[in-house]
């Protein structure tokens, strides 16, 4: 028996936050590699410091990695490499379109 204000079943709003939790890919493991590197698909991992190769989503993100992995050495925005534009994209089938990031954004709106 269950106590007075406990309910005794699963709410629909549970069962179904299971279910997309359990078929979303969500980026991480083997399934969100590539999304997390970069270079294929366009993934989140746009642009990448010079120096250590790490990969971030942006150029404000590299600014702060910069300013705590390298304090000695001055930022300069122009070394930073941009891994979506050295990605080949053939526009020759208008059909082909590229597919989304897996990784899906923040779950509050």
């Amino acid at each position: 028996m269950t106590g007075k204000a406990k309910p005794k079943k699963h709410t629909a709003k549970e069962l179904q936050a299971k279910i997309d939790a359990a078929l979303t890919n969500r980026g991480g493991g083997k399934a969100g590699v590539a999304d997390r590197t970069g270079a294929v698909k366009g993934g989140h991992a746009k642009m990448e410091c010079h120096l250590c190769k790490v990969t971030a989503p942006d150029v404000k993100s590299i600014q702060i990695h910069h300013e705590a992995k390298h304090p000695k050495i001055p930022f300069d925005e122009s070394k930073i490499i941009n891994l979506h534009a050295s990605t080949s994209t053939s526009t020759s089938d208008p059909n082909k379109t590229k597919a989304p990031p897996g990784i899906r954004g923040s779950l509050k709106k």
